[in-house]
């Protein structure tokens, strides 16, 4: 059974930077796809960005494109969200979840629905 552990929250000022990191045990990275989600207080989850596990395709919600980058790293089944220029409302407890489809494409896959096994979360606090 996966098991991921999201860790590297924390609080920010507007414009700085965070990386998180999603620890997967249980498992390969290249089994799956690996996605990022966030939600904030009162609001739906959301899907930020999502990294396939057998050849490393990337794919961005609009709102994060440009700050966001997201890696991996199968050797160590970790994947990360390197997170620039950040803002306000990037405040939110962010999630790593994976998906079974190994060939995730277009932004279905940022619907969070689409993921089965799930972190328990980090906080983001972007404010100063």
């Amino acid at each position: 059974q996966v098991q991921l552990v999201e860790s590297g929250g924390g609080l920010v000022q507007p414009g700085g930077s965070l990386r998180l990191s999603c620890a997967a045990s249980g498992t390969r990275l290249d089994y799956y796809t690996i996605g990022w989600f966030r939600q904030a207080p009162g609001k739906l989850r959301e899907g930020v960005s999502y990294i396939r596990g057998t050849d490393g395709y990337t794919y961005y919600t609009d709102s994060v494109k440009g700050r966001f980058t997201i890696s991996r790293v199968n050797a160590q089944s970790t994947v990360y969200l390197q997170m620039n220029s950040l803002k306000p409302e990037d405040t939110a407890v962010y999630y790593c979840a994976t998906s079974p489809q190994r060939y995730a494409s277009g932004s279905y896959y940022l619907l969070p629905g689409t993921y089965n096994s799930w972190g328990l979360g980090t906080q983001v606090t972007v404010s100063s």
